[in-house]
């Protein structure tokens, strides 16, 4: 679960993060980059949809939303029958703790702007 979201930091069961990072249930893969640093592409997520097979996917934007998600991901997403969740980090991290217990929810989080 996510503890906590600030510019440039999240807390993930009492551990700090200050780079964009990846989670689902126990797993964080923290040091994610994207291949252009604020737009969300197929390959920037898809090994996580194939490891994890999540039913929902909830993607943090940045604290002032600048991370865009480009409508070939969006297409891709809803070919795999993945919900797609898009939010300001600091909702998204919410929005995540909400849908923790009650499916597969990945997160996917920018964390500064």
């Amino acid at each position: 679960m996510i503890n906590s979201y600030n510019f440039g930091k999240m807390v993930i069961d009492g551990k700090k993060y200050s780079s964009d990072l990846i989670i689902f249930q126990e797993v964080v893969w923290d040091s994610w980059w994207r291949n252009k640093g604020h737009e969300l592409c197929i390959a920037d997520i898809k090994q996580a949809v194939e490891d994890f097979t999540p039913s929902t996917i909830v993607v943090g934007t940045g604290k002032f939303g600048m991370m865009k998600i480009l409508p070939e991901t969006e297409e891709y997403l809803k070919s795999q029958n993945i919900n797609l969740i898009v939010q300001k980090s600091e909702n998204a991290a919410l929005t995540y703790n909400k849908l923790f217990n009650s499916e597969k929810v990945l997160g996917a989080f920018h964390l500064t702007c």
